[in-house]
């Protein structure tokens, strides 16, 4: 019996469109869970670096404090890297809040600039670093002006630190009651990085409370900042790195030093 070639369907090589559809489909999750870790671990890589930095930049403040009687002043966009003084004889900063004074410390690594930057290393995340001006008087920016003022002068609320900006007061200034928790109001030094979204004006308002504040009428230094876990909840978005000195870590180290009496 012979068979009916004709009647035959051909077999065609290859993928058909559903198999292929399938093919893509697969690729598409295992990239997909392949991809996620390796972002988080980035991600992680770059927090722990700043979090270095961070403490890296809290010894060269230590480190410059004991050897010139005082804290440098911010740097600001076209110093360099350099703290920039309106008055030395008074110890008056051009701005008590600006950039970490990398070049004036020797720290490094800095960008071509000057600037030292977090762990994500644009230009967008260079250091931030703000000094209290303790109540106008420049105590710790004023060469031997901590030595003159004694350790007794430093109980004064200096730098807050809150827990979220929710009902803070920039003008009294208080930590807001309740949904606020004041972390210390003692830090005569706050340095801090922007975090992966690099954003110098908050997509929130804990960012915001930390996007260099300003002055306040009559001349005063906006003194509050936050500091909290990283929030990516859309509105609520946080991803600073903040830490601070004490005063008490301050004066016991010039102390040990023999910078203080």
């Amino acid at each position: 019996m012979m068979t009916n070639l004709s009647t035959r369907r051909p077999r065609h090589a290859g993928f058909t469109i559903l198999e292929l559809a399938l093919t893509l489909a697969i690729l598409a999750v295992l990239s997909v869970g392949i991809l996620v870790p390796f972002v988080a671990q980035v991600s992680q890589r770059n927090i722990a670096n700043t979090e270095r930095i961070l403490e890296q930049a809290k010894e060269a403040l230590l480190g410059y404090a004991i050897v010139n009687g005082r804290l440098p002043c911010p740097a600001t966009d076209t110093s360099k890297g350099k703290e920039s003084v309106s008055n030395p004889a008074t110890g008056l900063c051009t701005s008590f809040f600006g950039y970490l004074p990398a070049a004036t410390l020797g720290f490094t690594p800095i960008d071509s600039e000057g600037y030292a930057l977090d762990g994500w290393g644009t230009r967008l995340n260079r250091i931030r670093y703000a000094v209290s001006d303790h109540n106008g008087a420049n105590t710790f920016t004023l060469a031997g002006g901590m030595k003159s003022a004694g350790p007794s002068a430093f109980d004064v609320p200096l730098i807050f630190v809150c827990s979220s900006a929710s009902g803070v007061n920039a003008a009294t200034p208080t930590c807001g009651a309740g949904a606020s928790v004041q972390l210390t109001n003692g830090a005569p030094v706050v340095i801090w990085s922007v975090g992966a979204n690099a954003l110098s004006a908050g997509a929130s308002a804990d960012e915001e409370q930390n996007a260099f504040p300003g002055a306040l009428s009559g001349g005063a230094v906006d003194r509050l900042y936050v500091s909290h876990g990283i929030n990516s909840k859309p509105g609520s978005e946080f991803d600073d790195i903040v830490t601070w000195l004490s005063v008490g870590n301050l004066v016991s180290r010039m102390v040990l030093a023999g910078a203080l009496p």
